[in-house]
């Protein structure tokens, strides 16, 4: 299944309709199922569904480590996908104890949560030492827009990516969901077996608290955003050691909790290209 599509439209342009096409963003329900119970759907983007996979039993909690997903087999059925995870040991309990049914819009990071408890639990405390400078912040985000291909295409998706001081950008997933999309980057990064404490994770998005609680599951110390977060988004990375730069343009950017971990120095620019 393809992640977009040409499809038909009017256009309206320099003063007259005319027919055309435009490629546009695929969206389908993606269901979690561990031994033949499914224990989620999502709206998403049908594209990385293994990383998908391996990003969402973790970030839930289902699991602890890439080592206890054993296979993941993606199954087109009735317009959507079944996802057929398996997994080592004895994890009823944990799925038990996790149970939803998130049949819901697009990205819903907290659908089916059952209690105010569970929304607000806390997330997972951050050690990570890693700084940055303002230009590596600057070149975080301006080097996103070049691994958004489904993005350039369709304009109707968002961006997660993995950016290391020195290498760039690690890994980049998109999807039609904000939190699909970090879903599937902290899931390649699992299976790639990426430390999160060696870079920052760089959000297309605005921050809610559910992307700092799963940037605290990938062990990043530094999220990095290009829009604004939420109150509880900025009190949530704050307790939970993580180093918050959102309304990232440019070269400018706002840092909102732990500031220590960003340079006080400004790196030299780089020389122009040159032609």
């Amino acid at each position: 299944m393809n992640p977009s599509r040409p499809l038909p439209r009017l256009a309206f342009a320099s003063g007259r309709l005319a027919p055309s096409t435009r490629e546009i963003a695929e969206e389908v329900p993606v269901a979690f199922t561990y031994r033949g119970s499914t224990q989620a759907v999502m709206m998403a983007s049908p594209a990385d569904l293994e990383d998908f996979a391996y990003g969402f039993t973790l970030n839930e909690g289902i699991v602890t480590q890439p080592e206890d997903i054993l296979s993941v087999r993606a199954e087109e059925t009735g317009g959507g996908i079944d996802l057929q995870i398996e997994l080592a040991g004895d994890h009823q309990a944990a799925l038990t104890a996790r149970r939803r049914a998130m049949a819901g819009p697009v990205g819903c990071g907290l659908c089916g949560i059952e209690s105010i408890e569970q929304a607000l639990l806390p997330a997972r405390k951050v050690e990570a030492a890693l700084t940055l400078s303002p230009h590596e912040i600057a070149e975080a985000t301006a080097s996103l827009a070049a691994h958004q291909p489904l993005f350039a295409a369709t304009r109707a998706v968002h961006a997660a990516g993995f950016y290391r001081p020195g290498g760039g950008l690690a890994l980049v997933r998109e999807d039609v969901g904000r939190h699909n999309a970090l879903d599937k980057l902290c899931g390649a990064m699992a299976r790639a077996g990426i430390d999160g404490a060696s870079g920052a994770i760089v959000l297309t998005s605005r921050v809610s608290v559910e992307m700092v609680q799963k940037t605290a599951m990938a062990g990043a110390g530094i999220l990095i955003a290009i829009s604004a977060p939420t109150a509880l988004a900025i009190r949530m990375a704050d307790a939970a050691g993580i180093t918050l730069v959102a309304l990232a343009r440019d070269k400018d950017f706002e840092i909102f909790t732990h500031t220590a971990r960003v340079a006080a120095q400004t790196a030299p620019e780089r020389d122009a290209d040159v032609a």
